[in-house]
């Protein structure tokens, strides 16, 4: 069995065990033949749990880009979910989420959330467990070796988009609540599913419906489990008891309806384009600190406890570096690489759409041009505060370049 997957799975037991024999219970923590049974059974079944990875995998249910055929996928990826989730035998709540509106005018359906629940038991805890289904877009020439929506083991290693983030987490889930019913072993918790299909596209009306199922779904849970976080190492699953937000911007700049020649037009006009790089290249510096006026005067300050947890984290720099495949980080202590991606707001751009970027030379000069960036937010950070804060700053930015874009 991949060391990886074995790992996950143990990740997976490890809690449900804790939540049994210490979280809940003065009882002691549970024997380890259990464990041990168990972990025998997924040695037993490991080529049912990898074929049905690799059914997940193979499904392209990309939700960034908002094609009908994708969204299809999604669907069918959610189908498969709810038909999986039936067999440990939750019931399952398909629930509509309507209809999304692109800014071309066309509507595209939402994918269904899964709601499940298994287990009722009053006198145990409730635990409910968040997970995504869709995926971000992947081709071979993005650098991949192999075909992203095929499950390919290399090395030992088992690799396929949405096998980390989030399909593989997922089935972990449901594998683990499966090797308990197929040993009558007794479940320590009530389990709750909620699974979405559009994570990465920004969980397009979960919230809403978050709000609406407060008294009824939520009702009872006692702790909620994410299991779309990150390992603190290949070989040690890290206990996510917090996330950072996120905050998403777009900024467009316009002169006119039509692209412009560079050669009739160059040097005579203020270009969107320079007009937007000056704004992004506004936001934040190259030690990655955000230059937007009074961004951090509500973050938490550091603690001395705090300072105490990270410095007792193991982090392999070494190992971590190899890992990342990134020449050098940003800061050289475990301390502050931690800090900067648990504790503090960071500011990421990702895109200018309406620039020319396919291969080859273009003399066009783009008319109208927008810019993406996304804060991640951090306590105590208000979303408002934040949105004033940029918008602010980014006129001010504009009106110093004296243009007359819009």
């Amino acid at each position: 069995m991949d060391p990886k997957l074995k790992r996950m799975a143990s990740s997976v037991l490890t809690v449900l065990l804790l939540l049994e024999g210490g979280m809940f219970s003065s009882s002691s923590p549970p024997s380890s033949g259990v464990l041990e049974n168990i972990f025998q059974h997924i040695d037993l079944h490991q080529n049912e749990f990898i074929q049905s990875l690799k059914e997940w995998v193979g499904i392209e249910s990309d939700s960034v880009q908002p094609l009908p055929h994708l969204r299809q996928e999604i669907f069918k990826m959610m189908d498969i979910a709810a038909d999986k989730l039936r067999h440990l035998g939750a019931t399952v709540d398909s629930i509509d989420m309507g209809y999304q509106q692109l800014p071309n005018g066309q509507n595209l359906p939402i994918p269904p959330v899964l709601l499940a629940e298994l287990g009722n038991d009053p006198k145990k805890p409730t635990v409910c467990i968040y997970g995504h289904l869709d995926v971000q877009p992947a081709k071979k020439e993005d650098g991949w070796l192999t075909d992203p929506f095929s499950l390919i083991e290399v090395d030992g290693k088992l690799y396929g988009r949405g096998t980390t983030d989030n399909k593989g987490p997922v089935l972990a889930w449901i594998n683990a609540v499966a090797a308990f019913k197929a040993l009558n072993q007794d479940i320590p918790v009530n389990i709750k599913f909620i699974i979405e299909g559009m994570e990465e596209a920004g969980s397009i009306s979960l919230d809403e419906l978050i709000k609406r199922e407060k008294e009824r779904f939520f009702s009872s849970v006692d702790y909620i489990v994410i299991s779309d976080n990150l390992w603190i190492s290949k070989t040690k699953p890290a206990l996510t008891y917090g996330t950072r937000g996120n905050i998403y911007f777009t900024v467009e700049v316009k002169c006119r309806d039509q692209d412009f020649h560079s050669g009739t037009f160059g040097g005579i006009l203020n270009e969107p384009m320079a007009d937007l790089v000056s704004l992004l290249g506004s936001l934040v510096d190259s030690s990655g600190h955000i230059l937007i006026p009074g961004i951090y005067d509500n973050v938490a300050p550091l603690s001395e406890e705090e300072k105490r947890m990270y410095e007792a984290i193991d982090l392999n720099m070494e190992e971590y570096q190899n890992s990342s495949q990134v020449k050098k980080f940003l800061f050289d202590t475990k301390e502050e690489i931690l800090m900067h991606l648990w504790r503090y707001p960071s500011l990421s751009i990702h895109g200018i759409e309406g620039a020319f970027d396919e291969p080859g030379a273009k003399t066009v000069i783009p008319s109208q041009v927008i810019g993406k960036f996304s804060i991640r937010l951090v306590p105590h950070m208000n979303i408002s505060v934040v949105e004033t804060q940029v918008k602010k700053h980014l006129e001010d930015i504009f009106s110093q370049r004296n243009s007359p874009t819009n």
